[in-house]
């Protein structure tokens, strides 16, 4: 009898505990939701977050906060976010840098995979295969071509090393079986300035820098990291055309710490993926050049592996540090 009664308080207690964690979960959210972005204000990261700041907020019944919290890449504001209860109130609006693949260049106070709770993708970045238009090529054939005649004086330029940017020239020259110099700057704007210079030959950029780029009338984009042709940049070609299997972009999307409770994730999904889907959201996404794509947890994380299994061999084989 005894027995009987110890089982059946034991049932009991857990069904209280499963009830007050569907009570919680039935009552999410019942307080403003904090963004981190790990970014100046201002930058791309913290404008596409912002985009979607208000639709989320009306999806979910209550405020969006976003908190930026530059430094160290970015890697500042995904350790808070790490290190935050897993309740679903402190999240990061995240990118591939911080939240895949800086651990293959140096070590950070966190796992990617481990610590974070992938919740939806919003946006993806093809980036854009830019020359100088004085360059006697307008393809990436043509560009392999010229760039394997002219040995190690043809360079590259990123907005840093260890960016994404760093990474697709190393990437093309380790499919393309050329040797174009890599030149690092600090941020976008110097990038802009060397081109216009005449300093620079080539860079991989995203379409809101390239498009301030085109203006100038001193490049022309010649092949874009999507597999397929994007509304992005109407009409410029897929790499992949002439080097098969190229793919670079980068993704922008929203994580949580790890631990959350599964129908915490759905809830904050379903208001993001509503978010994200609305006309008026979409056509804001495109005017700065990236492709909405919202999708459910699992696709995040299985773009994080595909980040991983890609970025992290051109890492070791350029010998990256940052």
């Amino acid at each position: 009898m005894r027995h009987f009664s110890v089982s059946l308080g034991l049932v009991m207690s857990l069904a209280c505990l499963a009830f007050a964690g569907s009570a919680a979960a039935d009552s999410f959210p019942s307080q403003p939701i904090h963004i981190i972005v790990p970014y100046e204000a201002g930058g791309s990261t913290d404008q596409l977050a912002r985009i979607i700041q208000q639709p989320v907020s009306e999806a979910l019944g209550q405020p969006v906060i976003i908190e930026n919290k530059p430094g160290a890449g970015g890697t500042i504001g995904v350790e808070l976010v790490v290190k935050a209860k897993p309740d679903g109130y402190t999240l990061v609006f995240g990118n591939t840098g911080p939240n895949a693949i800086v651990d293959f260049m140096r070590k950070v106070p966190y796992d990617p995979v481990k610590d974070l709770e992938p919740i939806s993708d919003v946006a993806v970045a093809p980036m854009i295969l830019t020359v100088r238009s004085d360059l006697p090529v307008n393809s990436v054939k043509e560009f392999i071509g010229y760039a394997k005649q002219h040995g190690n004086s043809m360079n590259f330029g990123s907005v840093g090393n260890g960016s994404l940017s760093h990474l697709s020239g190393e990437y093309l020259n380790s499919m393309a079986g050329t040797h174009i110099l890599h030149i690092p700057y600090k941020g976008g704007a110097p990038v802009m300035t060397a081109f216009m210079s005449g300093d620079l030959q080539a860079a991989f950029v995203t379409g809101l820098d390239g498009a301030t780029l085109l203006q100038t009338g001193k490049v022309k984009y010649i092949g874009v990291g999507s597999r397929q042709p994007t509304e992005v940049v109407p009409g410029v070609p897929p790499i992949a055309k002439d080097i098969p299997g190229f793919k670079s972009a980068a993704w922008f999307g929203v994580l949580g710490p790890k631990g959350m409770p599964k129908d915490v994730v759905d809830r904050l999904n379903k208001a993001i993926v509503s978010a994200v889907s609305k006309p008026e959201v979409r056509q804001k996404l495109l005017d700065r050049k990236v492709e909405p794509d919202p999708g459910t947890p699992e696709q995040l994380a299985d773009l994080i592996r595909e980040d991983r299994a890609q970025w992290g061999p051109v890492v070791k084989q350029a010998d990256i540090h940052m």
